[in-house]
């Protein structure tokens, strides 16, 4: 259980002037996320916008033979519903927990209210967005040029950044999903890391060993991405 006070258990709330978090105080209601709860489906338009404190939720863009990839990774640095405020209401990526934790949750109506003001939280959660864009273009583009074993180091860090230990479960399905492989991609990406001495991997609990020797193995997007992230989102939660 976290005993930080709540407004430093993310890293929007924890930005949040005093009298922007003074008004949305009432509105916030705990949330939990277990692994694989789906949060929302491709076109579906969110009743509630979602700020996770220790759970981990990845951002998915499916086909229609049912095959999918992940774009984005969020967790206590963000939130998840930019559509909401970006004007679409609906987006075609759906939203999975892909590490169980804690999270909160704000109804949209609340959200939008204050973000129609044009003040301090219109410009957090443009910031904010503006990070997770430079994620998603740097997945895509790394899905493309860079080996599995790379793409895997990748997910690996990123998912790091926003836990508060050096342990993740991840059932091999759901790593598969989330880089849009087949499972023995993920089983052999997985050993590779492991015989490497970086990792320990079984059933699905992935145990980091050596965080340097992932951030060398892995290629330049993890750094392109950490960079923007701490440009826009300075002193932000995650370790």
């Amino acid at each position: 259980m976290d005993k930080r006070p709540l407004k430093e258990q993310n890293w929007l709330f924890k930005s949040l002037p005093s009298p922007e978090w003074e008004r949305l105080l009432p509105f916030i209601q705990p949330f939990d996320m277990p692994l694989g709860l789906v949060l929302s489906e491709s076109g579906d338009k969110l009743a509630h916008v979602y700020f996770p404190t220790t759970a981990i939720v990845s951002l998915l863009y499916g086909l229609e033979n049912g095959a999918s990839a992940e774009i984005a990774v969020v967790g206590n640095e963000g939130c998840v519903g930019i559509s909401l405020f970006m004007g679409g209401q609906s987006t075609l990526s759906s939203a999975v927990v892909q590490s169980a934790g804690k999270s909160y949750r704000i109804n949209s109506s609340v959200i939008m209210e204050e973000f129609g003001k044009a003040g301090p939280v219109m410009h957090l959660f443009l910031r904010y967005t503006q990070a997770l864009i430079t994620q998603m273009s740097q997945t895509a583009v790394c899905n493309r040029h860079h080996t599995l074993d790379q793409q895997f180091c990748r997910w690996l860090l990123l998912s790091l950044d926003r836990l508060t230990s050096n342990d993740l479960v991840m059932t091999q399905e759901l790593i598969a999903n989330m880089l849009g492989v087949r499972r023995e991609g993920v089983t052999e990406a997985a050993l590779k890391v492991q015989k490497a001495g970086l990792i320990s991997y079984a059933r699905g609990h992935i145990k980091i060993l050596d965080r340097p020797g992932l951030e060398r193995r892995t290629c330049e997007c993890y750094q392109v991405v950490k960079t923007e992230y701490d440009r826009l989102l300075p002193d932000k939660l995650a370790v």
